[in-house]
């Protein structure tokens, strides 16, 4: 469940263009805000302390919102789970991340994963909302990347964890976390035959034989070195 609860801001009564926000640091939040505020008066942001609360404020009106900004690294989700969470309920959605993370090899696995647009945290604020701006007239913005070394791999590895359904990427990484079916089905509160079935679903899709190698191809998700959470 969402710690706390989705705030929004509206410059002003006629809007036209909603982000949300998914970030824990009250502080990127509310320069994010302001920065937005300035460059495009008619913005409405809903900020979002962690991946439920995202989740939620999408799920309202998904077809109102322009643009999700998300953190890698934050409450609900580490790595690149949350964005295959989002893109897997709500695919029309714009999602871009937003990170402190800005190696070549990250962004770069972010794109080929469906992300609209890659934001390094160290850009200024300006630069920021510039950013924003090329994604919502529906650019694919990043940063300039190093020499490419396995986008073929990336974008295989793409297309294996988008065939996963929520509730199969919900177990892939409670099987990453080293829960047994039984407590699987506890926590999702569904039987231990409709866990099971599902673990042979995402074996099957991710090609492997094992809950040991979907939980190793399941650290593809990872970044800094963190598997996914």
């Amino acid at each position: 469940m969402a710690t706390e609860a989705a705030t929004e801001t509206t410059a002003e009564s006629t809007t036209e263009t909603t982000i949300v926000i998914g970030d824990d640091h009250p502080l990127v939040q509310a320069a994010l805000r302001d920065a937005l505020g300035k460059a495009m008066p008619e913005v409405r942001v809903i900020e979002c302390p962690d991946l439920d609360s995202v989740m939620t404020a999408v799920g309202r009106r998904p077809d109102d919102i322009d643009l999700v900004l998300l953190d890698l690294n934050m409450p609900g989700t580490n790595g690149f789970a949350g964005l295959f969470l989002m893109l897997a309920h709500h695919p029309t959605v714009p999602v871009a991340i937003l990170s402190a993370l800005q190696d070549s090899d990250t962004i770069r696995r972010a794109l080929a994963y469906g992300a609209s647009g890659y934001i390094p945290k160290s850009l200024s604020m300006p630069a920021m909302a510039d950013a924003i701006r090329a994604i919502l007239s529906g650019e694919t913005w990043a940063p300039p990347l190093s020499a490419a070394s396995s986008e073929a791999d990336e974008t295989d590895a793409a297309r294996r964890f988008a065939s996963l359904s929520p509730q199969q990427l919900r177990i892939l990484t409670m099987i990453v976390d080293g829960k047994l079916n039984k407590q699987i089905a506890g926590e999702l509160n569904v039987s231990e035959q409709t866990v099971k079935v599902h673990v042979s679903s995402i074996l099957r899709k991710l090609n492997v034989v094992s809950r040991t190698q979907a939980a190793v191809v399941a650290g593809r998700l990872a970044v800094g070195g963190d598997v996914l959470r």
